[in-house]
């Protein structure tokens, strides 16, 4: 500081440091952002299966014909669980409730709602053996799926690092360190996938 307040006194300029970007950094920063939206991606699947105890989530992928318009249920009506093996479903238009009492019927969950006035009951009823298998079996699915867009984010990291080095925007010490933070960020997205789907696992095998 004492030296470049001299030289100003003295009516010399001094030439400003070229300002290093952080481009590797972006790059992880990329790659860690990828991962994460692969795993909420993740997390709304699963949600979707049902396991032996009442989510809300279990309805998230419901879509109701709402005057020609196919509106996701959870934007128009309030779901509720009063009981573990329950779901009550009370639509905002009293004019739906039949409409929305279909949607729930028609979809791939084998459930059976009821409706009592404005409100929809939803009993949960117990999940068979083969049939909890078959869930595990789709929540592995969408695990693989989930790596499978790790890896191709882990693809285009590694793909802009050897851009950068051979138009030489960093040292090739720098890329070969980035490249190691790159596995390591991939190792760490890898691990959640699994915890994700072992979780799940044992929530759908859970009697």
């Amino acid at each position: 500081m004492a030296l470049g307040y001299s030289a100003a006194r003295n009516g010399e300029r001094r030439a400003p440091r070229p300002r290093k970007v952080p481009m590797i950094d972006d790059v992880h920063k990329e790659l860690s952002s990828a991962s994460a939206k692969a795993h909420d991606a993740l997390r709304r699947d699963l949600a979707k299966l049902r396991a032996g105890r009442a989510s809300a989530n279990l309805l998230d992928g419901v879509r109701v014909d709402y005057y020609g318009s196919s509106t996701p249920l959870s934007q128009m009506a309030n779901i509720a669980i009063p009981e573990p093996r329950l779901l009550t479903v009370k639509p905002w238009d009293r004019s739906a409730v039949k409409a929305v009492e279909k949607a729930i019927r028609e979809t791939d969950l084998g459930l059976n709602p009821q409706t009592d006035g404005d409100l929809i009951r939803v009993p949960l009823p117990p999940l068979t053996e083969e049939r909890r298998r078959e869930f595990v079996k789709i929540a592995k699915k969408y695990g693989e799926e989930c790596k499978v867009s790790v890896r191709k984010a882990r693809h285009e990291a590694v793909d802009l690092l050897n851009e950068m080095d051979k138009a030489g925007e960093a040292s090739e010490d720098d890329v070969e360190r980035g490249k190691k933070k790159v596995e390591e960020l991939v190792a760490e997205a890898t691990k959640i996938v699994e915890q994700l789907v072992a979780t799940k696992e044992k929530d759908i095998m859970e009697v």
